[in-house]
């Protein structure tokens, strides 16, 4: 396994659905289990270290309001951590944003966009990751972007037709 993504809940889901399908899209192996860091703190720490063991050499942490679990996931490992921010009813999300990104000097975690956007960014970041040491993952990612270009360049040629 390269990439071990781990849900404060289950509810989370949603949000990393389409990283899920990128990651299978470039063919990069990962595990998804629901964790807690605060509900079950225990289980989240041996999940860390069975997943290193396992290959894992990014985490992608999925949180909301209090959002420790990205904190935690990386007090725990030397391997980089994205942490996804879960938008929620009483702070849109502000509190888990702010949760992930200000962590302390020594113990970092990347951190994307809230909801859906975040957790496919974290998937691409992920795999950018992993490329730095894998050329044939730089080979695929660098087709995804220039596909991406050619989506925008047509969307341009087909408004500018509408004129």
């Amino acid at each position: 396994m390269k990439v071990t993504i781990f849900l404060g809940s289950d509810s989370d889901f949603e949000v990393v659905k389409e990283a899920l399908d990128i990651l299978k899209e470039f063919g990069v192996p990962f595990n998804l289990e629901v964790t807690s860091a605060h509900r079950s703190p225990e289980r989240t720490v041996r999940l860390i270290k069975e997943a290193e063991e396992q290959g894992t050499r990014v985490f992608i942490a999925v949180a909301g309001k209090a959002a420790h679990l990205p904190g935690v996931v990386a007090a725990h490992t030397i391997y980089p951590v994205i942490g996804v921010p879960v938008e929620s009813q009483a702070l849109a999300g502000l509190d888990a944003l702010l949760s992930i990104v200000q962590m302390p000097k020594g113990i970092p975690v990347a951190t994307v966009a809230l909801g859906k956007t975040g957790g496919a960014n974290a998937a691409l970041l992920a795999i950018s990751m992993l490329a730095v040491s894998n050329p044939e993952l730089q080979a695929r990612l660098r087709s995804y972007r220039q596909k991406m270009a050619e989506k925008v360049e047509e969307s341009s040629k087909k408004l500018k037709e509408k004129l």
